[in-house]
């Protein structure tokens, strides 16, 4: 299907705002530039505007989409629409998938107690992980964090985010985690372990889930995404850790404490 790019199409996502999403009309034509959200377009406004340009373009907004123009949206659809799929474009639906599984792990050259510390410390993992831009920790109850994670921006401008929470238990040294706000995935649930070695410490992460029909790949295709990333995110980690041991940034006490 060829979506023509420019006013036709800009009108065309105002007129969906305005028709379904509760747009004022001439909010949107006083402020051009601004985003979805300065116009005053919540998230059940988004949804709706996501289903129906799913169904009349067969392309899904993202969550993020908040944040983008109407003409942002409009070219987003296009893009998305025209030519080769992008990571955006809707593909058939992926009935009857078993749920996927992914197991990464990584051995680091520091004691547990020390690791854990650190990469439970989630209020800094944008200086652990090399994908993410913002933490914003939401709420504590003891050992169980909820927080909002917004990556760097995409190859499109996108800034995705969404919100998770994790249970840690320093008793077992593992986490359940999983993410609250869903977005393409029916559901996904990550099980961290830390385990002593010879080397060091083992840190392993599992993760279970489901991708929705709309999503803009299926299960095999975010399992592969998924082994992927983790592997880089786990060297990322690995050396980050141990150059701060290796430098003094932090000492490591008799008996394996920081």
């Amino acid at each position: 299907m060829t979506v023509t790019q420019g006013q036709p199409l800009t009108t065309a996502i105002t007129d969906i705002l305005v028709t379904h999403c509760g747009l004022d009309p001439e909010v949107a034509a006083r402020a051009p530039a601004a985003s979805l959200e300065e116009l005053g377009l919540d998230s059940l406004a988004l949804l709706e505007l996501s289903a129906v340009v799913a169904d009349r373009y067969r392309v899904q907004i993202p969550e993020q989409a908040a944040q983008l123009s109407i003409p942002a949206v409009a070219d987003l659809v296009a893009r998305s629409a025209d030519g080769p799929p992008t990571a955006h474009a809707v593909p058939a639906q992926h009935h009857g998938e078993r749920p996927a599984h992914t197991e990464n792990s990584i051995v680091i050259a520091a004691p547990l107690p020390l690791v854990w510390e650190i990469t439970n410390d989630v209020a800094n993992w944008t200086e652990l992980f090399t994908e993410y831009a913002v933490v914003e920790i939401l709420h504590r109850d003891g050992d169980t964090v909820r927080f909002r994670l917004t990556m760097h921006p995409d190859e499109n401008g996108i800034s995705w985010s969404w919100v998770s929470e994790r249970t840690a238990d320093p008793k077992t040294r593992e986490v359940h985690a999983h993410r609250v706000e869903t977005g393409p995935f029916e559901y996904m649930r990550i099980h961290w372990r830390y385990t002593e070695e010879p080397a060091g410490t083992r840190m392993a992460w599992t993760q279970d889930f489901s991708m929705k029909p709309t999503a803009p790949v299926d299960n095999a295709g975010m399992t592969d995404r998924i082994n992927a990333n983790s592997a880089v995110q786990l060297a990322v980690i690995k050396e980050r850790i141990e150059r701060r041991v290796q430098t003094g940034e932090i000492t490591v006490k008799e008996g394996g404490d920081e």
